[in-house]
C-alpha cells in the first residue's frame, strides 16, 4: 500500500510542482488579467513565453529586458509576461492548457503539440486566425501575399492560420550548423581539412594516437541519440538522414534504409577505436563546450555561432595559435556534394506566437503581433533601437559597441538578446543584415557558405501539416518507433548489440507502423505540393 502511494506521488508530483510553478508566474487567470486597465490601451494583455537562455543571463524576467520595454512603448500595448522555469515549458504548458485560463498570448512550438496545432485549436486552446490576420495583421498579411510558398507553410492541412511565425526567408540565414575543427592541430600534424569519410579517420586516428586526445569527435546526445548527426553529419555520406526526407518524389525514413546499417558500422568502428566520446549518448551542450575548450576533443558538429564563434575567441586567449574552422560535411569520394547538411526551413515552426481561442482582446493582440512584420517593427525586432544599439552608417543599420564591444562584457549574443529578437525568434521576420555582423570571425563567415554548399533543400522534407487524425496516428506511432531506433543505434554502436541485429530491428519497426507513418508523411506531402 505504502509503494503505491510513492509511485503516485511520483507521478503526482511534477504535475503539481508544474502547477505550483505556474500559479506563482500567473497570479490571476488570463481572462480576467486581460481586463485590468492599464495604460493607453485601457488593457493590459497577458503573454506567456519562455525567456531566451542568453536574455535569461543577464536579466530575470521579461519586464527588465529593454527590447520588451520598448516594444510596449512602441505599440502602446501594456504586457504582462507569464514565464515559465528554463527549459520546463513543455511540462508548465500541459498543466496551463488542462487549467483552462489561458493567456491572450502563447510562444511554443505547436508542431510539439499532441496532434498537431489543428487539434489544438478544435480542443479550443488556439483561435483560428484567418479572419483576424485579414482584418487586422495588414503586414502580415501584405507579407505573406508576397511569399505564398511561406503562406502555405503556416496553415494547417485544412488552410487555418494558427500562428504569427518567425520566419527566416534569406538563405544566409537558413544554414548555421556543420563540422568544426581544430585547424592548429591539423597543420601540425601536416593533415588537410578532412572531405571524405576515409579522410576524418585519418585525421581522429592521428589526434588519438599523435596528440593523446581523449575524445577526437563529440557531438550533442541529448535531447536523444545521435542528435548531433541528424542534420546530415557522416550519416549523409551513405546518402540518408535520421529521419524523414525526400528522394525522387517519395517520403523514406533513414533508420530503415540500408545505408543506415553502414553508418551504424562505421560509428561502431569509430567508437571501438576511442575515436568518438565514450560519453556520446551523454553530450550537451555544456559538456560539449569543456571538451572542446580544454582539448578534450578537437572536432565535433556545431554552430558558427554557439561554435567557432565562443569557442575560438576563449581558446586564443590561452593559446594564439588556437583555430577552430568550418569542414564540409562529409562524402565517401572526393569531389562528391553532400547530399544532407543542417538547412532550416524558412519556417522552422518554432518561437511562433498564437492566440488563445478564450481571448478577449483578439483585435489588440493581433495589432500588437503585426507590428513585427511592418518596418518600423522589422528594424527594432532585428536591431533594436536606432542610437542605442544600432546607427545608420550609409543605409545600413550598423550594430554599436554596445553590442558588438560590450562595456559592461556582454557577449554579443547576451547584447543582442537585450535589445533585439534577432539571435532567436519571434514574431517577425529575420534580416540577413544582422547575421553579416554577429558572425565577425572569418571562420563563421566561411562556414556558412561551406555548410551551405549541400542538396538539403532537394532532400528535406518540407513543414507538412497532417490532419488532426493524421497527426494522432502518426504521433503515436512514432513514439514507439523513434524510442526503438534510438536504444537499437546506441546498443550497435556501442557493441552491446551485433550489428547483424539491424535486420532484425527494422523488421520491428515495420511490426511497430512504420510503413503507416511513411504512408502519412507521404500523404500530407503530396497535398501540400498540390496547395
Amino acid at each position: 500500500m505504502m509503494k503505491r502511494m510513492r509511485r503516485k506521488i511520483a507521478v503526482l508530483l511534477p504535475a503539481l510542482l508544474a502547477t505550483v510553478l505556474l500559479a506563482g508566474a500567473c497570479g490571476q487567470s488570463g481572462s480576467s488579467r486581460s481586463a485590468e486597465l492599464s495604460g493607453d490601451t485601457g488593457y493590459k494583455l497577458t503573454y506567456w513565453a519562455e525567456l531566451n537562455g542568453n536574455a535569461a543571463s543577464v536579466k530575470p524576467s521579461f519586464q527588465d529586458v529593454p527590447f520588451f520595454k520598448e516594444w510596449q512603448k512602441r505599440t502602446g500595448v501594456q504586457l504582462e509576461f507569464i514565464q515559465p522555469p528554463a527549459n520546463q515549458a513543455q511540462e508548465v504548458i500541459n498543466v496551463l492548457l488542462a487549467s483552462g485560463e489561458l493567456p491572450d498570448m502563447i510562444e511554443y512550438e505547436w508542431s510539439n503539440f499532441p496532434g498537431g496545432p489543428a487539434k489544438a485549436i478544435s480542443d479550443g486552446y488556439l483561435l483560428r486566425l484567418n479572419d483576424a490576420i485579414d482584418r487586422y495583421a495588414p503586414n502580415l498579411k501584405a507579407y505573406l501575399k508576397a511569399h505564398p510558398e511561406i503562406d502555405k507553410q503556416i496553415k494547417t492541412d485544412d488552410g487555418s492560420y494558427y500562428v504569427f511565425p518567425f520566419i527566416q526567408n534569406d538563405d544566409t540565414l537558413r544554414t548555421y550548423q556543420g563540422p568544426i575543427i581544430r585547424k592548429d592541430w591539423l597543420d601540425e600534424l601536416g593533415l588537410e581539412v578532412p572531405t571524405t569519410i576515409d579522410e576524418w579517420h585519418t585525421v581522429l586516428k592521428a589526434f588519438k594516437e599523435k596528440k593523446g586526445v581523449i575524445a577526437p569527435l563529440t557531438f550533442l546526445g541529448v535531447p536523444y541519440v545521435l542528435f548531433g548527426v541528424e542534420s546530415g553529419s557522416f550519416i549523409g555520406a551513405y546518402g540518408i538522414k535520421k529521419g524523414f526526407y525526400t528522394d525522387d518524389g517519395e517520403v523514406k525514413y533513414g533508420p530503415i534504409e540500408p545505408g543506415y546499417k553502414q553508418f551504424l558500422a562505421l560509428f561502431r568502428q569509430w567508437y571501438a577505436e576511442g575515436l568518438i566520446d565514450i560519453n556520446m549518448a551523454t553530450v550537451d551542450t555544456k559538456t560539449l563546450d569543456a571538451s572542446m575548450l580544454s582539448g578534450r576533443s578537437g572536432a565535433s558538429i556545431w554552430n558558427a555561432g554557439a561554435g567557432i564563434g565562443t569557442w575560438q575567441p576563449i581558446m586564443q586567449a590561452k593559446d594564439p595559435n588556437a583555430r577552430f574552422v568550418p569542414a564540409p560535411y562529409p562524402v565517401l569520394h572526393r569531389g562528391e556534394k553532400p547530399k544532407f547538411g543542417q538547412r532550416v526551413h524558412s519556417y522552422m515552426s518554432s518561437g511562433g506566437v498564437a492566440i488563445s481561442a478564450k481571448s478577449e482582446h483578439v483585435e489588440e493582440a493581433v495589432r500588437l503581433l503585426d507590428y513585427g512584420y511592418g518596418e518600423e517593427g522589422h528594424m527594432l525586432f532585428n536591431f533594436g533601437i536606432e542610437g542605442t544599439s544600432y546607427k545608420m552608417v550609409d543605409g545600413y543599420p550598423a550594430y554599436t559597441d554596445l553590442i558588438l564591444a560590450n562595456p559592461d562584457k556582454l557577449a554579443p549574443s547576451q547584447a543582442l538578446a537585450m535589445y533585439t529578437r534577432a539571435s532567436y525568434f519571434g514574431p517577425f521576420v529575420q534580416d540577413k543584415r544582422y547575421i553579416e555582423q554577429y558572425y565577425s570571425l572569418p571562420e563563421q563567415k566561411q562556414a556558412i557558405t561551406l555548410w551551405a554548399d549541400t542538396d538539403a533543400d532537394k532532400h528535406n522534407l518540407p513543414p507538412v501539416q497532417k490532419s488532426e487524425k493524421e497527426s494522432a496516428e502518426f504521433s503515436a506511432i512514432m513514439q514507439d518507433v523513434t524510442t526503438m531506433v534510438d536504444e537499437m543505434s546506441l546498443k550497435i554502436i556501442l557493441g552491446i548489440e551485433p550489428l547483424d541485429a539491424f535486420e532484425g530491428y527494422t523488421a520491428q519497426l515495420k511490426e511497430l507502423g512504420v510503413n503507416r507513418a511513411i504512408a502519412i508523411q507521404k500523404a500530407a506531402f503530396d497535398r501540400y505540393n498540390d496547395r
